[in-house]
């Protein structure tokens, strides 16, 4: 520290400013030295791979870093695809990126990198900006083999609601998958992917009940026998008239707590029964299925219909 001053701020070289660098190539050039680049004025991305602490610390940038360092050949695959075709949610910030490379090919194991080696074919990949990334059908397939039901069939909801795929299209590519690792599981989470899914929870707990034998309607419209609206629930089960519903934080939004108490005071007055389902609920599934289970024996027994909650 200088006597009778403030430490100076860190150099900041114009040229990397705004920018994403390999740290050798920095000290090499002058711009930087080792203590330097451990300052707060730069954000390590990968191994020797920083950037402008100034940038926002998102997927995008760390697909910039991974850019430098995978090689040249490499396409962007799997979930981080999925953020090039637009699905934003399909990361987090603990995601790491996700890249494919030629079979053979001598690369990684790299910390923050998910590699993977498969051949891309042309046919199968596309660009978005500087990037090449696997094709909207390769992608969702490549989550589908790779990931569990529970996680790959809420993405492939969504790039089916927002029409990033086509559900028949995606079929008959799942359909023509060769026999191997996951064509069974890609197979089974196309056929469970539904376009019509609001959210990653609602999705999750419609393949639970699915699974165990129990598939409800998602969204599915409630309606007067005249044909007046009631309401719109996430899951149903139309002939038993038994309601599930994800609730989420939205219903401690303002107002949406009274307006979503007077849509369940409707549909219970329809003779719905509806049964609310947590985010901490989804982590015991087998008491979630029992209690749908036992709502719908209760609907074919006659019993009164009721709201239960948690």
């Amino acid at each position: 520290m200088r006597q009778g001053g403030a430490v100076p701020a860190p150099a900041r070289p114009a040229q990397l400013v705004g920018r994403v660098f390999r740290g050798t190539e920095a000290i090499a050039g002058g711009l930087l030295t080792r203590d330097a680049l451990r300052s707060r004025c730069w954000r390590r991305l990968f191994r020797d791979v920083y950037a402008d602490a100034a940038l926002p610390d998102d997927h995008r940038l760390r697909l910039a870093g991974a850019a430098l360092l995978v090689p040249p050949d490499a396409v962007v695959s799997g979930r981080s695809a999925a953020y090039l075709l637009g699905l934003r949610e399909a990361v987090d910030e603990a995601s790491p990126v996700e890249v494919t490379i030629r079979p053979g090919c001598r690369f990684g194991p790299v910390a923050g990198l998910r590699v993977r080696r498969a051949p891309v074919p042309a046919a199968d990949m596309v660009g978005r900006g500087r990037h090449r990334c696997t094709s909207e059908v390769r992608t969702a397939l490549d989550v589908a083999r790779l990931e569990p039901l529970l996680e790959s069939v809420p993405l492939l909801d969504a790039m089916l609601g927002r029409s990033v795929v086509d559900h028949s299209v995606l079929t008959a590519a799942a359909t023509a998958l060769p026999t191997g690792r996951g064509c069974r599981r890609a197979q089974q989470a196309v056929a469970l992917a539904d376009e019509r899914a609001e959210s990653p929870p609602e999705s999750r707990l419609r393949v639970l009940l699915t699974l165990a034998g129990l598939p409800p309607v998602p969204q599915w419209r409630v309606g007067r026998p005249d044909g007046v609206f009631i309401a719109r629930v996430d899951l149903g089960y139309p002939a038993a008239k038994v309601a599930v519903e994800y609730d989420g934080a939205w219903h401690g939004a303002p107002g949406e707590l009274g307006r979503d108490r007077r849509r369940i005071n409707a549909l219970v007055q329809a003779g719905w029964r509806v049964l609310y389902v947590t985010a901490a609920d989804l982590h015991r599934p087998g008491e979630v299925v029992a209690r749908v289970r036992a709502l719908l024996a209760a609907a074919e027994i006659g019993v009164v219909g009721h709201s239960t909650g948690r």
